[in-house]
């Protein structure tokens, strides 16, 4: 019976696994072929990922992508880091219902808050672009960094800026000297996460960007209906990033832990 039991599970573990990265081997297989076949593997070649790098429209969309990303994640994690120091001041009450307001664009269905961007910039008079885009990333992307910091804000002493202050410090200095440090790793996810939402985003990116401006999901988007083996190039490539990322992530500080028990012992 154990045995049954234990087979159940490896079987359900691989084909779990298989389900999630065999449409990325695929992709990444398929990135190399010869051919714009996507069903017949005709023979080895980089001619896709040359025309990749030659495509002037793929050059913009990745430019506009990582430009609407990075600065997203600044301002986003910037506001929300302060937002959610200021709400760990607040009384409780307030701070319940600003984290009640702050959960509902992360359980907002997008495309009700790409509607709802699009209404306003229209309402308003605003033309849609790199502007309007930008601003919608923003928005959507502070209530991930103040849920990911508030926990661990809970977690430190409450006595830690008085301290500070009663020391010499300045508000500013107790700020970035004291309570920022304590914050540095839930900050540093929240910015991971926030980038991540915004790079990945369509369907708020498609209703508030305008006829200019194209990130890399409105561009995939954009050629579904045509085959477009550049995609899967372009696939890999982010794959490839995303993946070395991971590792140096997970991997540095385990280097790092092993130095500092090596210096201890």
């Amino acid at each position: 019976m154990k045995f049954i039991k234990k087979l159940v599970s490896s079987a359900y573990f691989w084909l779990t696994m298989l389900f999630f990265y065999l449409p990325i081997i695929y992709v990444i297989v398929f990135s190399f072929n010869e051919s714009k076949s996507l069903t017949r593997f005709t023979g080895f070649s980089l001619q896709w990922y040359q025309k990749l790098f030659e495509s002037r429209s793929i050059r913009e969309a990745i430019y506009y992508t990582l430009l609407i990303a990075v600065i997203a994640t600044i301002i986003s994690t910037i506001i929300g880091t302060l937002t959610a120091i200021g709400l760990s001041k607040s009384n409780k009450i307030l701070r319940a219902i600003v984290l009640q307001i702050n959960d509902i664009p992360m359980m907002n269905p997008d495309i009700v808050t790409a509607i709802g961007f699009m209404l306003l910039f229209t309402s308003l008079g605003v033309d849609k672009g790199l502007g309007t885009i930008l601003l919608a990333h923003i928005s959507f992307c502070i209530p991930y960094v103040i849920l990911t910091v508030m926990p661990r804000l809970r977690q430190l002493d409450d006595n830690l800026a008085e301290a500070a202050l009663d020391l010499g410090a300045t508000p500013l200095q107790a700020l970035t000297k004291v309570i920022i440090p304590q914050l540095k790793g839930s900050i540093i996810s929240g910015a991971l996460i926030a980038f991540t939402m915004s790079f990945d985003d369509f369907v708020i990116s498609f209703f508030t960007s305008g006829p200019k401006v194209s990130n890399i999901a409105i561009y995939v988007y954009s050629s579904i209906k045509r085959i477009n083996p550049t995609i899967n190039a372009l696939s890999t490539i982010i794959v490839v990033i995303v993946t070395t990322v991971l590792i140096i992530v997970n991997v540095v500080p385990m280097i790092k832990d092993r130095k500092t028990r090596g210096i201890e012992e």
